[in-house]
């Protein structure tokens, strides 16, 4: 059984991640969890008022989920989209049916707020990779600092555009 799901909420704890070996040639696959409240926003005439939202378990499998769990971290603001399946299987200690509802993700976007900086670094051994010249800037290659007055620094290396 399962749902399309797209929510909105605020992630609960820091990400679990699990990595599988993978058969023949396939590259090992990952799943990261997080535990992510959902709101249940509800218009009003002075705006939106959360009304009991709901706790839920989101996994997400890629073979990349490792890089990916270094992104993620309690509080954040993250917007998900998947579907919700009930998850059945019985307790070890009594042997009781049991079942939960979870998120299986196909994606999982961080939304801006709180985030007082970005920092991106060159890709480990991606495409081009190789090719880019390193740079000096010790916060990645675009930063921005925090706080409205921030003003986006321009990288080692690299041209300003030139408006036509």
């Amino acid at each position: 059984m399962s749902t399309q799901f797209l929510g909105e909420g605020n992630v609960g704890s820091d990400p679990e991640v699990k990595m599988f070996t993978a058969s023949g040639n396939q590259p090992p696959r990952g799943v990261m969890r997080l535990n992510v409240r959902f709101d249940n926003p509800v218009p009003t005439d002075t705006g939106n008022v959360d009304r009991g939202g709901f706790w839920a378990n989101v996994e997400i499998w890629h073979r990349d989920v490792e890089l990916w769990s270094r992104l993620y971290q309690k509080g954040m603001r993250v917007m998900v989209s998947g579907r919700m399946v009930l998850d059945e299987w019985k307790d070890r200690e009594s042997g009781e049916a049991r079942s939960q509802f979870k998120v299986q993700a196909a994606r999982i976007g961080m939304l801006p707020y709180r985030v007082a900086q970005v920092v991106l670094d060159a890709a480990q051994g991606g495409h081009g990779a190789a090719d880019q010249p390193a740079t000096s800037n010790p916060r990645g290659a675009y930063a921005k600092t925090a706080g409205p007055e921030g003003e986006w620094e321009n990288p080692a290396g690299a041209k300003e555009m030139q408006q036509p």
